[in-house]
């Protein structure tokens, strides 16, 4: 999978939701792992030849562990520098909070959210006003059946959203790209390895592990469901039903 490849969908995705505008300055959640490598190395490719300009930079939320591989880290600093692109590190205790303090048997919701606002921190210090994430389409689709299976909601994240209480603006432009192909393309970057204890143990790979049992009496079950979420026409739930019937007894 080559760089060109990658950047077809990607820049699609931005195009299609208006995730950049002239002057935007962008900040790369830069956890290590090969989405996000991805992402910051796509977003280097696309600043070159955008129409619209936007400055660039990387942060990379420390979570406090122990386990964290020092010389992964320093692989991936200088792999930002080799892309042109400022490298910033936000340290907090997140790991220590999650599983020495509160012991989080399920840590991942309270996690995302804590990292989450230790980005926005960041971003908002460096004077950038959007934070991009690295998740795909198979993260989106995983994030349906969790809201589904869990919580009993049809929902999944926007690739757009504005946080008014930071005033960042939170985009996700591999939202119509594939992991394989994310996988095939990161062969030859370089990667921090995640030390976090639930790291492969968590409800979002029990989805992972379903979406693959799924495929063996559906192949084509991904695709389909991938269509479904993003596109609008093709719903068809009660509250479309109960605004029809609205209309009608208004016409009565």
């Amino acid at each position: 999978m080559t760089l060109q490849q990658l950047l077809s969908p990607f820049r699609a995705a931005i195009e299609k939701y208006h995730m950049i505008e002239e002057g935007d300055g962008i900040a790369v959640g830069l956890s290590g792992g090969k989405d996000s490598v991805a992402l910051l190395t796509l977003f280097a490719a696309l600043q070159k030849f955008y129409p619209k300009h936007f400055s660039l930079c990387a942060i990379r939320v420390d979570m406090g562990f122990k386990e964290t591989n020092k010389e992964e880290v320093a692989a991936l600093k200088a792999y930002c520098e080799s892309l042109g692109v400022p490298y910033e590190e936000e340290r907090t205790e997140i790991g220590e909070i999650l599983f020495e303090a509160r012991k989080e048997s399920n840590p991942c919701s309270l996690c995302s959210k804590l990292r989450r606002g230790a980005l926005n921190t960041a971003a908002q210090r460096l004077g950038m006003n959007k934070l991009a994430l690295g998740h795909h389409a198979d993260d989106m689709m995983q994030t349906f059946l969790l809201s589904t299976f869990y919580e009993g909601r049809l929902s999944t994240f926007a690739p757009l959203s504005y946080m008014s209480k930071s005033g960042i603006t939170l985009i996700r432009p591999m939202i119509w790209m594939r992991e394989k192909d994310i996988t095939a393309f990161m062969r030859d970057k370089p990667v921090l390895h995640n030390p976090c204890p639930a790291n492969k143990h968590t409800k979002r790979e029990d989805m992972k592990d379903f979406l693959t049992y799924l495929k063996t009496s559906i192949p084509f079950a991904e695709e389909r469901l991938l269509t479904a979420l993003i596109h609008p026409e093709r719903y068809n739930l009660f509250d479309k039903f109960e605004r029809d019937c609205e209309e009608l007894q208004k016409q009565e």
